[in-house]
């Protein structure tokens, strides 16, 4: 059981270990999470008024707010939630999934730019854009990762559904070989008071482990396809946008455009509208690649082994550990 518990830390399951999962469940009582989430909210609105006051933009304010509330939740969910070795291994897997996925991935991506580039060429999105404050624009593209994000969240669940549906006998064989556990799975399997396969259904933190696994897979990769597509406008605004096109589509007078030295067409315009479009194309990447049935199955395909490992280890787990407990008692 110790070895499953180091094997659960090291794949990202932290949550299938009862003292950590025990340890979160604490850490998010009203008790611990009111009075830190008030002082954060207290510093933030502090903050954000001394920022807006000095900048002169009203907006600026709750831009920071939002930003540093998000920023102390994840500090809070990264050190006393155990999410660090969520996100850990989440990232590790992704990096090491990129060669194969990226090719798929980019599938999305030619309709996409040119949709977006037809966004881009035009002056009223260029108005738009300019016209937002710097804490506008940020509220913006918190809300369009907000978005994205929420619709990870509702759809991912059906995957982990899919995994802890499938279990059976050979199910939990493959899951746990070359695994702690996977002696103990034979035993377990061959004993006929053991029923291992009943306990697959995976629910609360543990279901959200396996969540959160898959959301941070699947962001990342369209963090950096939206990346992609912000570069893009940017190398293509300094080749095509001159200030004199930037200036009679935003109606900036020339002095109020701020370029860089020797780069007179990277503009500040340029670069709000890449980062708009840059941001909405996250949340069509996001929507598109998880309805897109040809992308799903290259996407799952590489990630259902480690869910159909992480449910078939748990069930046998908790058979073993049931048993454990009847044993000292």
């Amino acid at each position: 059981m110790a070895a499953a518990d180091a094997w659960f830390l090291a794949n990202g399951l932290s949550y299938f270990v009862p003292e950590c999962r025990r340890e979160a469940r604490d850490a998010l009582s009203p008790r611990r999470t009111v009075p830190r989430l008030l002082l954060v909210a207290l510093v933030a609105a502090a903050a954000g008024v001394a920022l807006a006051w000095g900048t002169g933009q009203v907006s600026a304010a709750p831009a920071v707010v939002l930003t540093l509330v998000l920023v102390a939740v994840g500090s809070y969910a990264l050190t006393v939630l155990h999410v660090r070795p969520i996100l850990s291994w989440a990232l590790r897997r992704t990096a090491s999934s990129l060669p194969s996925l990226l090719p798929q991935m980019t599938r999305a991506l030619p309709l996409l730019l040119i949709f977006v580039t037809f966004l881009f060429i035009n002056a009223e999105v260029w108005q738009l854009a300019a016209s937002l404050q710097t804490g506008t624009l940020w509220l913006v593209v918190l809300l369009f990762v907000g978005m994205a994000v929420a619709f990870l969240l509702v759809r991912l669940p059906e995957e982990v559904d899919r995994a802890d549906d499938a279990v059976d006998a050979d199910f939990l064989r493959r899951a746990c070989r070359r695994t702690p556990l996977e002696e103990v799975c034979e035993e377990l399997l061959a004993d006929p008071g053991a029923d291992p396969v009943a306990r697959a259904t995976v629910t609360g933190f543990e279901r959200g482990n396996l969540v959160l696994f898959l959301v941070i897979v699947q962001f990342v990769q369209v963090l950096l396809l939206a990346a992609t597509v912000f570069g893009f406008f940017l190398l293509f605004g300094a080749l095509t946008m001159g200030v004199g096109v930037q200036e009679a589509w935003t109606g900036l007078e020339r002095d109020a455009i701020h370029t860089l030295p020797y780069l007179a067409q990277v503009s500040v315009p340029l670069g709000k509208v890449s980062l708009f479009l840059g941001s909405f194309s996250l949340l069509y990447l996001t929507v598109s690649t998880v309805t897109d049935e040809a992308y799903r199955e290259q996407f799952f395909g590489l990630v259902t082994r480690e869910l159909e490992r992480a449910v078939g280890v748990r069930a046998v787990y908790l058979t073993l550990r049931e048993r454990r407990e009847q044993g000292s008692a």
